[in-house]
């Protein structure tokens, strides 16, 4: 029964990633009222939890969400010059979200493939207890 916990966390964490990263590439040009901030999403480890509570079926592992923060890092905002953006400084330059659409495609794909062992490895799980069901009938 861990497995599928374990699996489903895993599920449950990719989703909310791949949200995220959604949410990242429909802000990628959103400059008002502020310039959107790119967000990230962190991940936790549910083993400790497992241990404290080892009786609990709940505590069976696996990852959780921590927190989505946005992105305060090295990359900071771009800033193009279109002095027609109603945006735009008095300098004539936009101040655009510090998003990269490539990088957010690669971490979408990332999350979809995270997202797919996942599947695997709850199948593989749901085949063995099928399996182990099998041999005690006969």
């Amino acid at each position: 029964m861990s497995g599928f916990l374990i699996s489903a966390s895993g599920l449950t964490a990719q989703r909310t990633r791949m949200n995220v990263i959604a949410e990242n590439l429909a802000n990628a040009s959103t400059t008002h009222p502020t310039p959107y901030r790119r967000k990230i999403v962190l991940f936790e480890e549910r083993l400790a939890e497992a241990m404290d509570s080892s009786q609990s079926r709940s505590g069976a592992g696996g990852v959780r969400v921590k927190s989505i923060v946005e992105d305060n890092g090295r990359n900071a905002f771009r800033y193009l010059y279109d002095p027609d953006h109603p945006d735009a400084n008095s300098e004539g330059y936009v101040v655009m979200p510090n998003i990269n659409p490539v990088h957010e495609m690669v971490n979408l794909i990332d999350a979809v493939r995270a997202y797919e062992a996942n599947v695997t490895a709850m199948n593989a799980t749901k085949e063995m207890m099928k399996r182990t069901l099998e041999i005690g009938r006969t």
